[in-house]
């Protein structure tokens, strides 16, 4: 004993010898760090905006439309928790000022509504359920009031700061207080019905509001454009620039910040930790909308999202949208739970550890800092370089070739961001391959490649700031993502066959039977300008696993459609014939507004139906209701062929399929009888045709 105590001792000198690299640059500050862990959370929109359908609400609204049926907070956590989330930021307060929670400060809040007697307090329910579903809780106040008449004033700045010290005090500890860069312009305010504009840098004294959260909430990180303690990545997509430095010069910024999109990246030279929050919805609207049910992001684009976010130094909020019952909607449950799959998937077996690690050079050459401090699964050790040296590479060797696609990195953050530069080999068949070259690392950083079979990883850090210091490299192998094909094709009859995943090829059948492995494989686009139905299916080469068939009905391709009224020279109308529900088209404000367009489709055919797709936009316009389609032969008799009403379209803004009795013509002509909204220009998103031998 005595014995292993004295080479303990001497093993403790040995590594005193060799001191930790000094700082570099801005450094986190505890409740950074903590808040760099939780990397995936929940945003939650759910307020008055969720009863109006609107996104922005005036503030004019009744308390009295607040009335959800089922309201379960407990759901929302559950969600959350099941899907791999750490916390969830419920928007307490949105622009139009109605208040969750029984504020003091308002008439306009749950306490004048019919929900639970005006008894209820969204607040407390989920600070509670989150509580009871270890998940952290957040709370978003927005600066903005359009229903106070105070705003404005001084008077509204001493209400805000109390419903500040509310959210504060009353529902146990917060983790992140949010604050939108929306403010000042029109609104109700309290009947006044006009346009107030504010300083946003001085109005709110965000110096004030700072030290109140600092004093009550000590834990708790601020958000906006600026921070202090984080920021805005700069879009609403989730997503940050393959550079991103966790640092920037932050006396610059302010909520509203007009250089908003170096928020992506970060400044090189910053002054002040602030890393990034990537915000994006999993729909396109930020509140519930029933015309979005058809728009849930797909598990492709969900994992785009957390590789360009949490895979780019960044942090993910994920907005859920509650719907008017209360809860979230099953559909977003099921992507949810789909994008946790994969990751678990993605993740599951770290490869790292079972390698060698060697560096081209270790500090002090000391064990302390070794290669091998990469993968011991400890976050606080990592692997540094002598002083000076800001170059170097680390090798993982496997004792036989394994397959890879994913690379993880961190650095060791507590010590600063540092890597400027960073390249990615593969030893494969004894030869060094080039995977990626890349920027910064900082917390996080996940690159995806194509599965390789690699004998030996090798990472050199080709610049940094001093030493560089990284405390993990992960190597995995995904499995394929595997959800169905995309099927589409453009407007000259060209089809495109897209698997979610590139080591999965895709087999299809142009006949409408089933796909298998014997099927035709994809090689590229090609030409389909004849009716038909394309199924297709994707599955590792060879065979094996197979996804799902995805399945498709093309009529006649549109190369020689041409819309003939309303007459353009910019070729803007072939929008709503190119192939693209995405696009779309409608008259330019002022213009004469027409109420019909009408298409030559090159030749004649015997028709029998009709195809439309309205707008797809979030903020849509436009969208009409009721319609009359009619046929001619030769541009000038028509005879009507269907009309009617497109059933629940504004709610539900998927494709129209319509049939009528068959009728040989070559022109179509579709009108738009009642259009819905101010705004009566009408828009047309995709049109197309229904043939006899469909």
């Amino acid at each position: 004993m005595k014995y292993n105590i004295l080479l303990l001792c001497a093993l403790c000198l040995s590594c005193a010898k060799v001191p930790p690299p000094a700082p570099v640059g801005p450094l986190p500050s505890d409740r950074q760090l903590a808040w760099q862990e939780l990397e995936y959370y929940a945003f939650v929109h759910f307020n008055m905006n969720t009863f109006t359908n609107r996104e922005w609400g005036l503030g004019d609204e009744s308390p009295a439309l607040f009335n959800p049926t089922a309201l379960d907070a407990g759901q929302w956590a559950r969600v959350a928790r099941e899907a791999g989330m750490k916390g969830i930021i419920l928007t307490a307060k949105h622009h139009d000022g109605f208040c969750l929670w029984p504020t003091s400060t308002t008439e306009h809040s749950v306490k004048n509504s019919p929900w639970k007697n005006g008894q209820g307090d969204v607040l407390r329910e989920l600070s509670e359920a989150c509580r009871a579903n270890g998940l952290k809780f957040g709370v978003y106040l927005s600066p903005w009031d359009r229903n106070s008449a105070a705003y404005g004033t001084d008077a509204y700045v001493k209400l805000y700061h109390k419903q500040l010290r509310e959210l504060l005090t009353r529902y146990g500890d917060v983790f992140e207080v949010w604050f939108d860069g929306a403010n000042g312009g029109s609104g109700y305010y309290g009947g006044a019905r006009e346009t107030r504009k504010i300083d946003s840098k001085t109005y709110y004294q965000w110096d004030t509001i700072t030290a109140m959260v600092r004093r009550l909430q000590p834990r708790a990180v601020i958000f906006s454009d600026g921070g202090p303690d984080i920021r805005w990545v700069g879009n609403e997509e989730g997503w940050a620039n393959e550079t991103n430095w966790s640092i920037m010069r932050r006396d610059e910024i302010y909520p509203g910040w007009p250089r908003y999109l170096e928020l992506r990246s970060g400044h090189e030279d910053g002054t002040d930790w602030l890393p990034a929050e990537a915000d994006v919805s999993i729909r396109p609207g930020w509140y519930y909308h029933p015309s979005e049910d058809h728009q849930v992001k797909s598990l492709p684009g969900l994992l785009d999202i957390y590789y360009q976010s949490v895979g780019r130094n960044a942090s993910l909020l994920l907005n859920l949208p509650v719907d008017p019952t209360g809860q979230v909607h099953q559909t977003d449950v099921a992507q949810l739970m789909a994008l946790k799959k994969q990751l678990d998937r993605d993740f599951a077996d770290d490869l790292a550890p079972g390698a060698r690690a060697t560096a081209t050079d270790v500090r002090g050459n000391s064990d302390t800092y070794g290669a091998a401090r990469v993968s011991d699964q400890d976050p606080e050790s990592y692997w540094a370089t002598d002083d000076g040296t800001t170059s170097a590479a680390l090798t993982l060797t496997f004792d036989s070739p394994e397959e890879v696609n994913r690379l993880l990195l961190q650095e060791y953050i507590p010590l600063g961001q540092r890597v400027k530069a960073f390249l990615v080999e593969a030893l494969v068949d004894g030869d060094w391959v080039v995977l990626d070259r890349q920027t910064t690392i900082g917390h996080k950083r996940i690159l995806r490649f194509g599965t390789i079979n690699a004998r030996a990883i090798r990472v050199t850090i080709t610049d940094s700031k001093g030493p560089p210091l990284i405390s993990r490299i992960g190597l995995f192998k995904a499995p394929p993502v595997m959800v169905p094909p995309e099927i589409s094709r453009d407007r000259e009859g060209m089809v495109t066959l897209t698997a979610a995943d590139p080591d999965l090829e895709i087999r299809y059948t142009l006949d409408g039977s089933q796909p298998g492995v014997q099927s035709p494989r994809y090689m590229g686009p090609f030409l389909l300008a004849e009716p038909a139905t394309v199924r297709a299916l994707a599955l590792p080469p060879g065979g094996g696993e197979q996804t799902e068939v995805a399945g498709r009905r093309f009529d006649i391709s549109k190369r020689d459609w041409r819309v003939v009224y309303p007459v353009d020279t910019t070729g803007t109308t072939n929008r709503m014939i190119d192939n693209s529900p995405a696009t779309f088209w409608a008259p330019e404000k002022g213009a004469p507004v027409p109420r019909e367009v009408i298409i030559d489709l090159g030749r004649e055919y015997t028709l029998q139906g009709f195809t439309f797709w309205p707008m797809q936009e979030r903020w849509s316009f436009g969208i009409f209701t009721d319609y009359e389609f009619l046929l001619s032969r030769d541009n000038q008799h028509w005879q009507p062929a269907a009309q009617g009403e497109f059933s629940n379209i504004v709610n539900n803004p998927v494709e129209q399929i319509i049939t009528f009795d068959a009728s040989p013509a070559r022109f179509i002509k579709l009108r738009a009888l009642n259009i819905r909204g101010e705004e009566q220009r009408p828009s047309f998103g995709e049109i197309g045709i229904i043939t006899s031998d469909r």
